[in-house]
């Protein structure tokens, strides 16, 4: 837009201009100059029109001294008037010519609203991507190798890197997690949960666990005193502190990292897992119902919210739990045996162990190496006296899960009863050395 275009304005206009310029005096080149000394001068001549000129009040001609009479000038006939017409139209052609000259041709605009010419702005450039340091390229090849499986040339390759590099936090994290990873390759069962498989399993050597995860913290530590932890290395130290049973510290540490990322959900469902096995059952429904908000249909939130129920005394909402999860992996190709095994434990409570028993035979062929649907098997099959068929299931549950003294202890009185005196001696000092040691308790399931 061009800021004084009159091709707008009308032929008439423009001779007036012409016409009103071409008898302007030099004196008043200031109608050119911008509007605040345009407004000044225009102000000074209607001073100039109403108070006698200072260079001429003492020149009197002898017309105008005709003109007083006793100090009081009379004015000219005719002048008054005249005057005054040319004073007006001269202060009209003036406004005139400074709206033609200082107002933007166009639409008029509400001042308030008026709008800047349109500029196009290139957008500012954007940093260029910070290229990788060198010295962590050692670091994105063990991630690769422990992506990969490769856990033990992982750990090697943080090792390494770590002898040069003692101050690297991201080194000691990763050092950490990869040795979380190794805890659950040698794990008996695995089950993945958007990248972190669950801790809560049975291991082949509880103590080499035990040390390992006390390794993996040491990790964690030794990197927060040069950087802090994101809300994934806070979701792994509470699970390094499930593996070693301390389940109010796994509470601590799930509970702040779900502070810095609530949208989490497996955090969500190992807080309700902690939580349950510190017997807080109200605190864990409420975990496990904003894992099922932030992952619908997942069914192990919803096996475990029933398992959360049924440790408050709620068993019809326990039992309605356990059926949705049974629902919602109807059509699947793998499933989850728990909801069947839970609701089995729930209806072995209510001494119904033939109900128990259906889904407890679902529940083992769907984890036929699962000791605890064995384990309720045989016990239904006890309670309604198919000792032969009790004792294969116990059997198959103590093979399972060897270092389970409750197991042996059920094993011992099926064999007596049914004149297998020696192994039924056999299972009851199994049983007692196992409690003296202060074997393992049952592994809680994921």
């Amino acid at each position: 837009m061009k800021p004084h275009s009159f091709s707008h304005r009308s032929p008439r206009s423009a001779l007036f201009i012409c016409l009103f310029l071409s008898n302007a005096t030099k004196k008043e080149s200031w109608l050119l100059q911008p509007s605040s000394s345009f407004l000044r001068k225009l102000y000074s001549l209607h001073l100039e029109g109403s108070l006698p000129s200072a260079a001429n009040k003492d020149v009197t001609t002898p017309r105008e001294s005709a003109r007083r009479e006793n100090g009081v000038v009379r004015p000219r006939e005719g002048e008054g008037a005249l005057w005054l017409t040319r004073r007006c139209f001269s202060i009209l052609a003036i406004l005139l010519l400074h709206v033609l000259l200082f107002v933007p041709s166009g639409t008029a605009q509400n001042p308030g609203t008026a709008r800047l010419p349109s500029v196009p702005v290139k957008p500012a450039p954007r940093d260029p991507a910070p290229r990788p340091d060198p010295r962590d390229a050692p670091l994105v090849e063990a991630k690769s190798l422990m992506e990969n499986g490769l856990l033990r040339d992982a750990e090697r390759a943080v090792r390494h890197y770590l002898e040069t590099h003692p101050d690297s936090a991201d080194g000691h994290f990763l050092f950490g997690y990869i040795l979380f990873r190794e805890i659950q390759a040698d794990a008996a069962v695995e089950t993945s949960a958007g990248g972190v498989k669950s801790p809560e399993v049975d291991p082949a050597d509880g103590k080499a666990r035990a040390e390992k995860a006390k390794d993996s913290l040491a990790e964690f530590t030794a990197g927060a005193r040069y950087h802090d932890p994101s809300a994934f290395d806070l979701k792994i130290v509470a699970l390094d502190y499930v593996l070693l049973g301390d389940y109010p510290d796994a509470d601590k540490w799930l509970t702040r990292s779900l502070a810095w990322n609530p949208q989490d959900s497996d955090a969500w469902y190992y807080l309700g897992r902690a939580r349950y096995n510190e017997n807080k059952f109200a605190a864990a429904v409420d975990a496990f119902l904003q894992c099922l908000k932030l992952s619908p249909g997942n069914v192990k939130a919803e096996d475990n919210l029933g398992l959360a129920y049924a440790g408050l005394g709620r068993n019809e909402e326990a039992t309605a739990a356990y059926r949705q999860a049974m629902a919602w992996q109807s059509q699947a190709t793998l499933k989850n045996p728990g909801p069947y095994i839970d609701l089995a434990s729930l209806l072995l409570d209510d001494n119904r162990p033939e109900e128990a028993a259906a889904y407890l035979l679902e529940a083992v062929e769907i984890a036929p190496r699962e000791s605890r649907g064995h384990e309720l098997l045989g016990k239904a099959y006890k309670r309604l006296d198919k000792l032969p068929e009790a004792q294969t299931e116990l059997e198959k549950a103590v093979e399972l899960s060897p270092q389970s003294a409750n197991l042996h202890c059920m094993l011992a009185p099926v064999y007596r009863k049914q004149g297998l005196a020696e192994k039924a001696k056999a299972e009851f000092d199994r049983c007692a050395a196992l409690h003296g040691r202060q074997a393992t308790p049952e592994t809680p399931r994921p």
